[in-house]
């Protein structure tokens, strides 16, 4: 049965790393949040370890910049893991072909950006959807519209048998009170058409991959059970943990608000219901970060 906690120090004892989700538990998409700041820099104080874990559809240097100009504290974390940076690896190693159709917003274009790390990576080109080999999807073209707005495209895709790849599998984001759609919502659709989507963050393990590489690179190498992760997502966060076989701290005031009855703390009925529609378990929940 999942516990809930008053803090995350309540629990920290146990743990030398976090992976922790940002969007919905650290800033809201336009400010970070005063308590989780200083829930992660009493972490990090104890000589413990803290990884931000994103579905961000972009590479670490961006997602650093973008924390740092919302006024996130850079002694809140040791390093940062992407799903973007995640899918960008196999995209250079040609996952979905050389000439390939983006999906996606103008701010997302440097994600052809080249990776140092990948040797002889392919010439990719990207082209318009009758040439293309494959698909690059950061997110809708218009995060605010509906995603069936692109079924057309998308059928079209998939009768030229086009592998998608998918930048962020999160379904939606909220940037402070607006809801928008992102790329898992893409890979979603295409996938309930016959399409074939390629998943790289979490919940699947080549982001998890990514985490531990970036670890190692520190010097930092520990047990699953000394790691926690921390995430708003039910079917992102909490389930790549329960894949992974590592503890999780479920943020019900995130996107699950409503569904929780969260206010301070979520409703204890009610966050037992949304587990079991979700059959997935957290280990600890809490309304926010703190």
């Amino acid at each position: 049965m999942t516990q809930i906690v008053p803090s995350l120090a309540d629990i920290s004892d146990t743990y030398d790393v976090l992976l922790c989700d940002l969007w919905g538990c650290v800033h809201d998409g336009v400010k970070p949040f005063a308590a989780a700041i200083a829930a992660l820099q009493g972490f990090r104080q104890a000589g413990k370890t803290v990884v931000l874990l994103t579905n961000a559809p972009r590479d670490r240097r961006s997602v650093e910049a973008h924390l740092t100009s919302m006024g996130l504290p850079t002694d809140t974390w040791d390093t940062i893991a992407t799903s973007g940076d995640a899918a960008r690896a196999a995209m250079f190693t040609g996952a979905v072909g050389e000439k390939v159709w983006f999906m996606g917003e103008d701010r997302d274009r440097d994600y052809f950006r080249p990776m140092e790390i990948i040797e002889n990576p392919v010439d990719l080109e990207r082209v318009e959807l009758d040439t293309a080999e494959g698909i690059v999807c950061c997110g809708p073209f218009d995060p605010l519209a509906d995603p069936e707005a692109l079924r057309p495209q998308l059928m079209r895709a998939r009768e030229k048998g086009l592998k998608l790849l998918c930048a962020n599998p999160d379904i939606v984001v909220d940037r402070g009170e607006t809801r928008e759609w992102c790329a898992g919502a893409v890979a979603a659709l295409y996938t309930e058409i016959g399409g074939e989507s390629l998943y790289f963050g979490k919940p699947h393990p080549p982001i998890y991959d990514l985490a531990r590489r970036r670890l190692a690179a520190l010097g930092v190498e520990v047990p699953a059970h000394r790691i926690l992760a921390v995430g708003d997502g039910i079917m992102t966060d909490i389930k790549g943990a329960e894949d992974e076989h590592i503890d999780s701290l479920f943020i019900t005031g995130g996107l699950a608000r409503a569904e929780t009855r969260t206010t301070d703390q979520p409703e204890p009925e009610a966050l037992e219901r949304y587990i079991a529609d979700h059959g997935v378990t957290p280990t600890y929940a809490i309304g926010a970060l703190r």
